[in-house]
């Protein structure tokens, strides 16, 4: 075999160094990209759970509102206490606000009550998150 051959054939010097350099680049960034998508993975059922929790009790309070023996003058803070740990979902926390407003919902008054429903739990990365839902319910009986 000639020498032309077999210098065809091998890899140089420099291609294995290039080689060696890419992967020293590539293999840390896609190990830490890996690490990120798996600490990251359930940060989406994590706030899809505490929107169901929010939810839950607006709904509770919502059915208050048109409960016959409840009403309108039951909304208030001491009726819905804050929940440092949710009821079967202890990573979860859980505060009720009202404020009373008129129909502009800025200025206070009453008729018209802006209810805040606050969870509150930690993500995949220790993070603290928030989510809050309101609605707007009135002291209207038809």
């Amino acid at each position: 075999m000639s020498r032309a051959a077999a210098r065809r054939r091998a890899f140089t010097l420099i291609e294995a160094i290039a080689s060696v350099v890419i992967l020293s680049i590539a293999v840390p960034t896609m190990t830490w990209s890996l690490a990120q998508a798996h600490e990251q993975r359930v940060n989406p059922v994590l706030t899809s759970r505490a929107e169901w929790l929010a939810t839950e009790k607006l709904e509770q309070i919502i059915a208050d509102r048109h409960s016959t023996t409840r009403g309108y003058s039951y909304l208030a803070v001491g009726n819905y206490p804050n929940e440092p740990a949710v009821t079967g979902f202890p990573a979860y926390s859980r505060a009720v606000t009202f404020t009373e407003t008129t129909a502009d919902l800025s200025t206070s008054g009453t008729g018209y009550m802006v209810v805040r429903v606050d969870v509150t739990w930690n993500d995949g990365t220790g993070t603290s998150r928030t989510m809050s839902i309101s609605t707007v319910v009135t002291d209207y009986t038809p």
